[in-house]
Protein backbone atom coordinates (compact mmCIF):
# COMPACT_ATOMS: atom_id res chain seq x y z
CA UNK A 1 0.00 0.00 0.00
CA UNK A 2 1.63 3.39 -0.58
CA UNK A 3 1.36 5.95 2.26
CA UNK A 4 -0.14 9.44 1.13
CA UNK A 5 2.51 12.02 -0.49
CA UNK A 6 0.33 14.79 0.81
CA UNK A 7 2.65 17.12 2.72
CA UNK A 8 0.23 19.39 4.40
CA UNK A 9 -2.85 21.28 2.98
CA UNK A 10 -3.10 25.36 3.82
CA UNK A 11 -6.46 26.56 4.80
CA UNK A 12 -7.73 30.72 4.55
CA UNK A 13 -7.16 33.13 5.57
CA UNK A 14 -3.29 31.93 5.08
CA UNK A 15 -3.47 31.17 1.44
CA UNK A 16 -4.91 34.68 0.46
CA UNK A 17 -2.38 36.17 2.19
CA UNK A 18 0.72 33.97 0.82
CA UNK A 19 -0.72 33.86 -2.87
CA UNK A 20 -0.40 37.80 -2.43
CA UNK A 21 3.02 37.83 -1.65
CA UNK A 22 4.16 35.17 -4.14
CA UNK A 23 2.52 37.65 -6.55
CA UNK A 24 4.19 40.88 -5.03
CA UNK A 25 7.24 39.28 -5.98
CA UNK A 26 7.17 38.58 -9.51
CA UNK A 27 5.80 41.81 -10.07
CA UNK A 28 8.37 43.52 -8.27
CA UNK A 29 10.97 42.32 -10.13
CA UNK A 30 8.97 43.55 -13.61
CA UNK A 31 7.77 46.86 -12.22
CA UNK A 32 10.47 48.74 -13.19
CA UNK A 33 10.86 47.79 -16.85
CA UNK A 34 7.09 49.32 -17.51
CA UNK A 35 7.48 52.87 -19.91
CA UNK A 36 9.90 54.79 -22.21
CA UNK A 37 12.57 54.87 -19.03
CA UNK A 38 13.17 51.77 -17.71
CA UNK A 39 15.50 50.41 -15.18
CA UNK A 40 17.36 46.92 -15.82
CA UNK A 41 16.92 43.73 -13.80
CA UNK A 42 20.19 42.16 -13.32
CA UNK A 43 19.56 38.07 -13.51
CA UNK A 44 22.61 35.68 -12.89
CA UNK A 45 23.94 33.09 -14.99
CA UNK A 46 24.11 29.38 -14.26
CA UNK A 47 27.65 29.71 -14.04
CA UNK A 48 28.42 32.47 -11.36
CA UNK A 49 31.56 33.76 -12.81
CA UNK A 50 29.93 34.84 -15.91
CA UNK A 51 28.41 38.58 -16.39
CA UNK A 52 24.78 38.75 -15.41
CA UNK A 53 22.46 39.05 -17.54
CA UNK A 54 20.86 42.37 -18.14
CA UNK A 55 17.31 42.69 -18.96
CA UNK A 56 14.43 45.06 -19.70
CA UNK A 57 11.65 42.67 -21.30
CA UNK A 58 8.77 41.29 -18.56
CA UNK A 59 8.33 38.26 -20.21
CA UNK A 60 12.03 36.90 -20.26
CA UNK A 61 12.50 38.06 -16.85
CA UNK A 62 9.85 35.91 -15.35
CA UNK A 63 11.11 32.99 -17.58
CA UNK A 64 13.98 32.81 -15.35
CA UNK A 65 12.12 32.79 -12.03
CA UNK A 66 12.22 29.28 -11.93
CA UNK A 67 10.38 29.18 -8.12
CA UNK A 68 10.38 30.85 -4.89
CA UNK A 69 12.20 29.20 -1.55
CA UNK A 70 8.71 29.40 0.12
CA UNK A 71 6.15 26.69 -1.53
CA UNK A 72 2.83 28.50 -0.56
CA UNK A 73 4.42 32.37 -1.77
CA UNK A 74 5.87 29.67 -5.00
CA UNK A 75 1.85 29.05 -5.85
CA UNK A 76 0.99 32.95 -6.10
CA UNK A 77 4.24 33.70 -8.14
CA UNK A 78 3.83 30.91 -10.63
CA UNK A 79 0.21 32.01 -11.26
CA UNK A 80 1.41 35.55 -11.98
CA UNK A 81 4.76 33.86 -14.06
CA UNK A 82 2.18 32.05 -16.04
CA UNK A 83 0.15 35.74 -16.54
CA UNK A 84 3.25 37.44 -17.78
CA UNK A 85 4.47 34.93 -19.95
CA UNK A 86 1.50 34.36 -21.39
CA UNK A 87 1.28 37.77 -22.81
CA UNK A 88 4.35 38.17 -23.49
CA UNK A 89 3.97 34.57 -25.68
CA UNK A 90 1.35 36.09 -27.34
CA UNK A 91 1.67 39.20 -27.61
CA UNK A 92 5.33 40.58 -28.28
CA UNK A 93 4.35 43.11 -25.51
CA UNK A 94 2.38 44.21 -22.60
CA UNK A 95 3.93 41.54 -20.18
CA UNK A 96 4.90 44.19 -17.94
CA UNK A 97 1.55 46.08 -18.11
CA UNK A 98 -0.70 42.71 -17.18
CA UNK A 99 1.86 41.97 -14.05
CA UNK A 100 0.98 45.36 -12.66
CA UNK A 101 -2.97 45.35 -13.40
CA UNK A 102 -3.06 41.75 -11.78
CA UNK A 103 -1.27 42.70 -8.89
CA UNK A 104 -3.70 45.86 -8.35
CA UNK A 105 -6.89 43.29 -9.35
CA UNK A 106 -6.02 40.98 -6.58
CA UNK A 107 -5.02 43.24 -3.77
CA UNK A 108 -8.17 44.98 -4.12
CA UNK A 109 -10.27 41.71 -4.46
CA UNK A 110 -8.49 40.19 -1.43
CA UNK A 111 -9.61 42.83 0.86
CA UNK A 112 -13.05 42.96 -0.21
CA UNK A 113 -13.46 39.20 0.22
CA UNK A 114 -11.73 39.54 3.79
CA UNK A 115 -14.26 42.25 4.56
CA UNK A 116 -17.26 39.76 3.46
CA UNK A 117 -17.30 39.53 -0.06
CA UNK A 118 -17.75 36.34 -2.06
CA UNK A 119 -14.87 35.23 -4.16
CA UNK A 120 -17.00 33.67 -7.09
CA UNK A 121 -20.00 36.65 -7.42
CA UNK A 122 -16.91 38.89 -7.71
CA UNK A 123 -15.11 36.87 -9.85
CA UNK A 124 -18.44 36.70 -12.38
CA UNK A 125 -18.74 40.88 -12.24
CA UNK A 126 -14.88 41.23 -12.54
CA UNK A 127 -15.25 39.43 -16.01
CA UNK A 128 -18.16 41.53 -17.15
CA UNK A 129 -16.27 44.62 -16.39
CA UNK A 130 -13.40 43.47 -18.49
CA UNK A 131 -15.83 43.09 -21.39
CA UNK A 132 -17.10 46.33 -21.43
CA UNK A 133 -13.61 47.44 -21.19
CA UNK A 134 -12.65 45.16 -24.12
CA UNK A 135 -15.91 46.92 -26.04
CA UNK A 136 -14.06 50.82 -24.94
CA UNK A 137 -10.96 49.60 -26.10
CA UNK A 138 -12.74 48.51 -29.71
CA UNK A 139 -14.03 51.84 -29.69
CA UNK A 140 -11.25 53.86 -29.71
CA UNK A 141 -9.01 51.09 -32.26
CA UNK A 142 -7.64 53.31 -35.59
CA UNK A 143 -5.95 51.21 -38.36
CA UNK A 144 -2.58 52.35 -38.61
CA UNK A 145 0.00 52.20 -42.02
CA UNK A 146 2.30 54.04 -43.43
CA UNK A 147 6.29 54.23 -43.31
CA UNK A 148 6.39 57.82 -40.77
CA UNK A 149 3.58 56.21 -38.26
CA UNK A 150 4.86 52.60 -37.84
CA UNK A 151 8.25 53.89 -36.86
CA UNK A 152 6.65 56.28 -34.53
CA UNK A 153 5.02 53.31 -33.16
CA UNK A 154 8.04 51.09 -33.46
CA UNK A 155 10.07 53.96 -31.62
CA UNK A 156 7.65 53.57 -28.65
CA UNK A 157 7.73 50.13 -27.90
CA UNK A 158 11.54 49.97 -28.38
CA UNK A 159 13.17 53.31 -27.71
CA UNK A 160 15.44 53.12 -29.91
CA UNK A 161 15.58 55.52 -33.07
CA UNK A 162 17.56 53.58 -36.06
CA UNK A 163 15.37 50.21 -34.81
CA UNK A 164 12.56 52.43 -34.79
CA UNK A 165 13.46 54.05 -38.17
CA UNK A 166 14.31 50.34 -40.03
CA UNK A 167 11.51 48.88 -38.53
CA UNK A 168 9.18 50.93 -39.66
CA UNK A 169 10.71 51.02 -43.28
CA UNK A 170 10.77 47.08 -43.05
CA UNK A 171 7.17 46.81 -42.50
CA UNK A 172 5.91 49.03 -44.82
CA UNK A 173 7.67 47.49 -47.45
CA UNK A 174 6.67 43.35 -46.28
CA UNK A 175 3.27 44.24 -44.90
CA UNK A 176 2.11 42.64 -41.25
CA UNK A 177 2.37 39.31 -43.02
CA UNK A 178 5.73 39.90 -43.87
CA UNK A 179 8.41 37.19 -43.01
CA UNK A 180 10.96 38.49 -41.09
CA UNK A 181 13.91 37.55 -39.60
CA UNK A 182 16.35 39.03 -37.16
CA UNK A 183 19.91 37.50 -37.06
CA UNK A 184 23.20 39.10 -35.07
CA UNK A 185 25.41 40.85 -37.40
CA UNK A 186 28.86 41.21 -37.52
CA UNK A 187 29.65 44.73 -36.94
CA UNK A 188 28.09 47.20 -34.40
CA UNK A 189 24.95 48.59 -36.31
CA UNK A 190 21.69 47.42 -37.27
CA UNK A 191 21.53 46.55 -41.24
CA UNK A 192 18.83 45.33 -43.38
CA UNK A 193 18.37 43.05 -46.34
CA UNK A 194 15.44 42.43 -48.15
CA UNK A 195 14.74 39.24 -49.99
CA UNK A 196 12.65 38.78 -53.48
CA UNK A 197 10.38 35.93 -53.47
CA UNK A 198 10.29 33.71 -50.48
CA UNK A 199 12.79 31.40 -48.86
CA UNK A 200 12.60 28.43 -46.48
CA UNK A 201 15.10 26.78 -43.82
CA UNK A 202 16.68 23.91 -46.08
CA UNK A 203 20.50 23.28 -46.17
CA UNK A 204 21.84 21.51 -49.35
CA UNK A 205 22.99 17.63 -48.72
CA UNK A 206 26.54 18.51 -50.30
CA UNK A 207 28.43 21.55 -49.83
CA UNK A 208 29.94 20.46 -53.62
CA UNK A 209 27.00 21.72 -54.94
CA UNK A 210 27.61 25.09 -53.75
CA UNK A 211 31.74 25.16 -53.83
CA UNK A 212 32.35 23.01 -57.09
CA UNK A 213 31.24 26.33 -58.27
CA UNK A 214 33.19 28.74 -56.49
CA UNK A 215 30.03 30.04 -54.51
CA UNK A 216 28.06 30.38 -51.68
CA UNK A 217 24.73 30.68 -53.01
CA UNK A 218 23.01 28.76 -56.76
CA UNK A 219 20.84 30.53 -58.79
CA UNK A 220 18.68 28.39 -61.18
CA UNK A 221 17.00 29.98 -63.93
CA UNK A 222 13.52 28.54 -65.15
CA UNK A 223 13.71 25.64 -62.64
CA UNK A 224 11.30 22.64 -61.99
CA UNK A 225 10.75 21.84 -58.24
CA UNK A 226 10.62 18.45 -56.98
CA UNK A 227 8.50 18.18 -53.73
CA UNK A 228 8.93 15.78 -51.89
CA UNK A 229 9.54 14.42 -47.90
CA UNK A 230 10.94 11.05 -49.32
CA UNK A 231 14.30 9.25 -47.97
CA UNK A 232 16.06 8.13 -51.11
CA UNK A 233 19.08 5.58 -50.96
CA UNK A 234 18.87 3.80 -54.83
CA UNK A 235 20.02 5.97 -56.93
CA UNK A 236 18.46 3.94 -59.18
CA UNK A 237 15.10 5.59 -58.37
CA UNK A 238 16.31 8.92 -60.10
CA UNK A 239 17.42 7.73 -63.11
CA UNK A 240 13.99 8.23 -64.87
CA UNK A 241 13.19 11.35 -63.53
CA UNK A 242 16.52 12.72 -64.91
CA UNK A 243 16.21 11.11 -67.71
CA UNK A 244 12.58 12.88 -67.97
CA UNK A 245 13.95 16.00 -67.11
CA UNK A 246 16.51 16.19 -69.43
CA UNK A 247 14.08 14.78 -72.55
CA UNK A 248 11.61 17.78 -71.93
CA UNK A 249 14.91 20.56 -72.05
CA UNK A 250 14.84 21.64 -68.94
CA UNK A 251 18.25 22.80 -67.70
CA UNK A 252 17.54 23.97 -63.97
CA UNK A 253 15.98 21.29 -60.87
CA UNK A 254 15.62 21.95 -57.36
CA UNK A 255 14.90 18.76 -54.93
CA UNK A 256 13.52 18.94 -51.33
CA UNK A 257 13.85 15.67 -49.55
CA UNK A 258 13.91 14.24 -46.59
CA UNK A 259 17.16 12.40 -46.80
CA UNK A 260 19.48 11.44 -49.91
CA UNK A 261 22.12 8.33 -49.85
CA UNK A 262 25.69 9.27 -50.45
CA UNK A 263 25.26 6.92 -53.93
CA UNK A 264 22.35 9.41 -54.58
CA UNK A 265 24.28 12.46 -53.55
CA UNK A 266 26.99 11.51 -55.69
CA UNK A 267 24.69 10.57 -59.28
CA UNK A 268 23.04 13.78 -58.74
CA UNK A 269 26.58 15.72 -59.07
CA UNK A 270 27.69 13.47 -61.59
CA UNK A 271 24.51 14.55 -63.67
CA UNK A 272 24.82 18.27 -62.78
CA UNK A 273 27.13 21.14 -64.71
CA UNK A 274 26.62 24.12 -66.95
CA UNK A 275 26.81 21.84 -70.06
CA UNK A 276 24.52 19.47 -68.52
CA UNK A 277 21.73 20.19 -66.07
CA UNK A 278 22.14 22.44 -62.91
CA UNK A 279 20.85 20.01 -59.98
CA UNK A 280 20.35 21.59 -56.25
CA UNK A 281 19.14 19.04 -53.42
CA UNK A 282 18.22 20.55 -50.26
CA UNK A 283 17.45 18.73 -46.56
CA UNK A 284 14.40 20.69 -45.04
CA UNK A 285 14.71 21.70 -41.44
CA UNK A 286 12.84 19.06 -39.70
CA UNK A 287 11.81 15.78 -39.04
CA UNK A 288 8.46 15.13 -41.18
CA UNK A 289 6.22 16.75 -38.50
CA UNK A 290 2.46 18.01 -39.37
CA UNK A 291 4.39 21.55 -39.68
CA UNK A 292 6.68 20.58 -42.21
CA UNK A 293 3.87 18.64 -44.40
CA UNK A 294 1.85 21.89 -43.98
CA UNK A 295 5.17 23.82 -45.65
CA UNK A 296 5.59 21.50 -48.31
CA UNK A 297 2.00 22.21 -49.23
CA UNK A 298 2.65 25.38 -49.36
CA UNK A 299 5.73 25.22 -51.78
CA UNK A 300 3.39 22.31 -53.91
CA UNK A 301 0.61 25.36 -54.11
CA UNK A 302 3.45 28.30 -55.18
CA UNK A 303 5.14 26.48 -57.45
CA UNK A 304 1.60 24.11 -58.98
CA UNK A 305 3.55 20.87 -58.42
CA UNK A 306 2.53 18.16 -55.99
CA UNK A 307 3.74 17.09 -53.03
CA UNK A 308 5.35 13.76 -53.25
CA UNK A 309 4.55 12.19 -49.76
CA UNK A 310 6.44 9.08 -47.79
CA UNK A 311 3.28 8.41 -45.66
CA UNK A 312 1.39 8.33 -49.14
CA UNK A 313 3.80 5.32 -49.79
CA UNK A 314 4.42 7.42 -53.54
CA UNK A 315 8.33 6.59 -55.03
CA UNK A 316 9.87 8.64 -57.56
CA UNK A 317 8.84 6.19 -60.13
CA UNK A 318 5.40 7.50 -60.31
CA UNK A 319 6.59 11.35 -60.74
CA UNK A 320 6.02 12.77 -64.02
CA UNK A 321 6.65 16.05 -65.40
CA UNK A 322 3.14 17.54 -64.12
CA UNK A 323 4.10 16.47 -60.53
CA UNK A 324 7.13 18.91 -60.73
CA UNK A 325 6.66 22.41 -59.33
CA UNK A 326 7.99 25.80 -61.85
CA UNK A 327 9.07 29.06 -60.64
CA UNK A 328 11.12 31.66 -62.51
CA UNK A 329 14.32 31.46 -60.28
CA UNK A 330 15.25 28.86 -57.52
CA UNK A 331 18.09 29.33 -54.99
CA UNK A 332 19.98 28.08 -52.74
CA UNK A 333 22.67 28.60 -50.26
CA UNK A 334 24.30 27.37 -46.89
CA UNK A 335 21.24 27.71 -44.74
CA UNK A 336 18.08 28.35 -47.10
CA UNK A 337 16.34 28.01 -50.26
CA UNK A 338 14.08 30.42 -51.84
CA UNK A 339 11.86 30.60 -54.84
CA UNK A 340 10.94 33.47 -57.00
CA UNK A 341 8.21 33.82 -59.29
CA UNK A 342 6.28 30.25 -58.37
CA UNK A 343 4.35 29.50 -61.36
CA UNK A 344 0.93 27.82 -59.24
CA UNK A 345 -2.33 28.71 -59.99
CA UNK A 346 -3.34 32.19 -58.74
CA UNK A 347 -6.79 30.95 -57.83
CA UNK A 348 -5.97 28.08 -55.94
CA UNK A 349 -3.36 29.93 -54.03
CA UNK A 350 -5.83 33.29 -53.21
CA UNK A 351 -7.93 29.87 -51.86
CA UNK A 352 -5.46 28.71 -49.56
CA UNK A 353 -4.15 32.12 -48.41
CA UNK A 354 -8.01 32.84 -47.40
CA UNK A 355 -7.92 29.66 -45.58
CA UNK A 356 -4.68 29.94 -43.62
CA UNK A 357 -5.85 33.67 -42.25
CA UNK A 358 -9.55 31.99 -41.63
CA UNK A 359 -7.11 29.83 -39.10
CA UNK A 360 -5.14 32.37 -38.03
CA UNK A 361 -8.10 33.90 -36.58
CA UNK A 362 -9.54 31.45 -34.70
CA UNK A 363 -6.53 30.31 -33.42
CA UNK A 364 -5.96 30.97 -30.00
CA UNK A 365 -2.53 29.05 -29.32
CA UNK A 366 0.57 31.12 -30.12
CA UNK A 367 2.85 29.00 -31.41
CA UNK A 368 0.17 27.41 -33.78
CA UNK A 369 -0.34 31.21 -34.98
CA UNK A 370 2.97 32.10 -35.24
CA UNK A 371 3.38 29.05 -37.34
CA UNK A 372 0.36 30.10 -39.87
CA UNK A 373 1.66 33.90 -39.49
CA UNK A 374 4.67 32.44 -40.71
CA UNK A 375 3.10 30.25 -43.88
CA UNK A 376 1.11 33.29 -44.69
CA UNK A 377 3.68 35.65 -45.14
CA UNK A 378 6.32 33.26 -46.83
CA UNK A 379 3.34 32.92 -49.04
CA UNK A 380 2.89 36.40 -49.98
CA UNK A 381 6.21 37.35 -50.90
CA UNK A 382 7.55 39.91 -48.32
CA UNK A 383 10.82 38.89 -46.62
CA UNK A 384 13.62 40.71 -44.91
CA UNK A 385 16.10 39.97 -42.96
CA UNK A 386 17.57 42.74 -40.23
CA UNK A 387 21.00 42.30 -38.75
CA UNK A 388 21.39 43.35 -35.25
CA UNK A 389 25.10 44.64 -34.45
CA UNK A 390 26.59 45.74 -31.17
CA UNK A 391 30.12 45.91 -28.80
CA UNK A 392 29.64 42.51 -27.01
CA UNK A 393 27.63 39.46 -27.28
CA UNK A 394 25.44 40.60 -24.36
CA UNK A 395 24.39 43.76 -25.76
CA UNK A 396 23.77 41.69 -29.30
CA UNK A 397 21.50 39.63 -27.24
CA UNK A 398 19.50 41.96 -25.59
CA UNK A 399 19.11 44.31 -29.04
CA UNK A 400 17.74 40.87 -30.65
CA UNK A 401 15.29 40.47 -28.09
CA UNK A 402 14.10 44.06 -28.33
CA UNK A 403 13.58 43.87 -32.24
CA UNK A 404 11.52 40.91 -32.26
CA UNK A 405 9.34 42.43 -29.43
CA UNK A 406 9.63 45.54 -31.26
CA UNK A 407 8.33 43.17 -34.48
CA UNK A 408 5.51 41.24 -32.92
CA UNK A 409 3.92 44.26 -31.38
CA UNK A 410 4.43 46.04 -35.21
CA UNK A 411 2.59 43.01 -37.12
CA UNK A 412 -0.13 43.87 -34.06
CA UNK A 413 -0.55 46.98 -34.74
CA UNK A 414 -1.42 46.37 -38.53
CA UNK A 415 -3.50 43.48 -37.93
CA UNK A 416 -5.97 44.92 -35.76
CA UNK A 417 -5.23 48.60 -35.32
CA UNK A 418 -3.83 50.92 -32.10
CA UNK A 419 -4.94 52.86 -29.12
CA UNK A 420 -3.31 55.78 -27.35
CA UNK A 421 -0.55 54.91 -25.77
CA UNK A 422 0.90 55.10 -22.18
CA UNK A 423 -2.08 53.89 -20.39
CA UNK A 424 -3.92 56.25 -21.93
CA UNK A 425 -6.33 54.32 -23.43
CA UNK A 426 -6.95 52.23 -20.10
CA UNK A 427 -7.49 55.26 -18.33
CA UNK A 428 -9.92 56.45 -20.94
CA UNK A 429 -12.43 53.29 -19.94
CA UNK A 430 -12.61 54.40 -16.26
CA UNK A 431 -16.23 56.56 -17.42
CA UNK A 432 -17.97 53.59 -18.54
CA UNK A 433 -17.11 52.02 -15.42
CA UNK A 434 -18.40 55.08 -13.61
CA UNK A 435 -21.41 54.88 -15.08
CA UNK A 436 -21.78 51.11 -14.16
CA UNK A 437 -21.40 51.85 -10.75
CA UNK A 438 -23.50 54.51 -10.70
CA UNK A 439 -26.43 52.59 -11.81
CA UNK A 440 -25.73 49.49 -9.61
CA UNK A 441 -26.85 48.87 -5.94
CA UNK A 442 -25.18 45.16 -5.94
CA UNK A 443 -22.56 45.32 -3.42
CA UNK A 444 -20.23 42.63 -5.34
CA UNK A 445 -21.22 44.29 -8.78
CA UNK A 446 -20.13 48.09 -7.59
CA UNK A 447 -16.89 46.17 -5.49
CA UNK A 448 -15.53 44.75 -9.10
CA UNK A 449 -15.95 48.52 -10.90
CA UNK A 450 -14.25 49.83 -8.41
CA UNK A 451 -11.49 47.54 -8.27
CA UNK A 452 -10.89 47.89 -11.91
CA UNK A 453 -11.24 51.52 -12.12
CA UNK A 454 -8.20 51.42 -9.75
CA UNK A 455 -6.50 48.47 -11.79
CA UNK A 456 -7.28 50.58 -15.30
CA UNK A 457 -4.71 53.41 -13.47
CA UNK A 458 -1.93 51.45 -12.53
CA UNK A 459 -0.09 51.25 -15.71
CA UNK A 460 -0.05 55.06 -16.47
CA UNK A 461 1.33 55.11 -12.44
CA UNK A 462 3.89 52.89 -12.72
CA UNK A 463 5.09 54.88 -16.16
CA UNK A 464 4.92 57.73 -14.23
CA UNK A 465 6.60 56.48 -11.14
CA UNK A 466 9.21 55.06 -13.08
CA UNK A 467 10.03 58.53 -15.44
CA UNK A 468 11.03 59.82 -11.70
CA UNK A 469 7.29 61.89 -11.71
CA UNK A 470 4.86 62.95 -9.51
CA UNK A 471 2.12 59.89 -9.99
CA UNK A 472 -0.54 62.18 -8.35
CA UNK A 473 0.04 65.15 -9.89
CA UNK A 474 0.54 63.99 -13.13
CA UNK A 475 -2.82 61.77 -12.85
CA UNK A 476 -5.04 64.92 -12.19
CA UNK A 477 -3.13 66.40 -15.00
CA UNK A 478 -4.43 63.79 -17.13
CA UNK A 479 -7.90 63.95 -15.61
CA UNK A 480 -8.23 67.33 -16.60
CA UNK A 481 -6.88 66.85 -20.32
CA UNK A 482 -9.33 64.41 -20.74
CA UNK A 483 -10.09 61.27 -22.92
CA UNK A 484 -7.05 60.25 -24.88
CA UNK A 485 -4.56 62.15 -22.94
CA UNK A 486 -1.48 61.27 -21.24
CA UNK A 487 2.35 61.71 -19.67
CA UNK A 488 4.57 61.95 -22.73
CA UNK A 489 7.92 60.90 -20.46
CA UNK A 490 10.17 62.38 -22.49
CA UNK A 491 8.31 65.71 -22.89
CA UNK A 492 7.92 65.43 -19.42
CA UNK A 493 4.24 67.12 -19.92
CA UNK A 494 0.58 65.36 -20.50
CA UNK A 495 -0.15 65.74 -24.13
CA UNK A 496 -3.30 63.49 -26.96
CA UNK A 497 -1.09 60.64 -27.40
CA UNK A 498 -2.73 59.69 -30.47
CA UNK A 499 -1.58 63.05 -31.62
CA UNK A 500 1.72 63.04 -30.36
CA UNK A 501 2.18 59.49 -31.97
CA UNK A 502 2.52 57.50 -28.60
CA UNK A 503 0.39 54.96 -29.44
CA UNK A 504 -0.19 50.83 -28.13
CA UNK A 505 -1.58 47.76 -30.54
CA UNK A 506 -4.71 47.46 -29.52
CA UNK A 507 -3.94 43.22 -29.43
CA UNK A 508 -1.65 43.94 -26.89
CA UNK A 509 -3.71 45.63 -25.16
CA UNK A 510 -6.11 43.94 -25.40
CA UNK A 511 -4.19 40.38 -24.33
CA UNK A 512 -2.90 42.64 -21.00
CA UNK A 513 -6.34 43.37 -19.74
CA UNK A 514 -7.81 40.00 -20.42
CA UNK A 515 -4.72 37.77 -19.01
CA UNK A 516 -4.60 40.07 -15.92
CA UNK A 517 -8.07 40.15 -15.09
CA UNK A 518 -9.07 36.67 -15.66
CA UNK A 519 -5.98 35.33 -14.07
CA UNK A 520 -6.21 38.02 -11.18
CA UNK A 521 -10.02 36.67 -10.49
CA UNK A 522 -9.74 33.25 -10.42
CA UNK A 523 -6.94 33.01 -8.13
CA UNK A 524 -9.22 35.07 -5.93
CA UNK A 525 -11.58 32.36 -5.78
CA UNK A 526 -8.00 29.85 -4.63
CA UNK A 527 -8.99 28.57 -0.96
CA UNK A 528 -6.72 25.94 -0.29
CA UNK A 529 -3.16 24.81 -1.23
CA UNK A 530 -2.27 21.35 -1.09
CA UNK A 531 1.52 20.39 -1.06
CA UNK A 532 2.69 17.41 -1.77
CA UNK A 533 6.10 15.85 -0.67
CA UNK A 534 9.18 16.64 -2.89
CA UNK A 535 10.15 13.48 -5.48
CA UNK A 536 12.96 12.86 -2.98
CA UNK A 537 10.69 12.69 -0.34
CA UNK A 538 7.92 10.54 -1.52
CA UNK A 539 7.36 7.01 -0.30
CA UNK A 540 7.29 4.30 -3.01
CA UNK A 541 5.58 1.54 -2.59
Amino acid sequence: MTESVTERVVMQPVVGRRIQQGIHKIVAAVRPTLGPRPRLVAVQRSNVTDTPELLDDAGVIVRRIIALPDRDEDMGAMLARQAVWRVHDRAGDGAATAAVMLESVYDQGLAYIAAGGNAKRLQAHLEQGMRMILAELARMTVPISGQEKLTQFAYAICQDQEMARLSGEIFDIIGEWGQLEVRAGSGRELEREYVEGMFWEGTPFSRDMLTAKGMSRVDLEDAVVLISNLAIEDPHEFVPLLSMVKQAGIRSLLITAQNLSSAVIALLLANSGPEKLQIMAVKTSRSITTRQQGLMEDLALLTGGRLIAEAAGEKLSGVNLADLGRARKAWADREYFGIIGGRGDPRALRSHLGQLRAAFGQTVDPDARQELRARIGKLLGGSATLWIGGATETEVNMRKELAQRTAEALRGAMLEGVLPGGGAALLTCRPALHQRLAGSSDPDERAACRILIRALEEPARTIIGNAGCDVAGVLAAINRGGPGCGFEVHAERVVNMAEAGVLDATSVTRTAVTTAITMAALALTTDVLIHRRKPEEAVTP
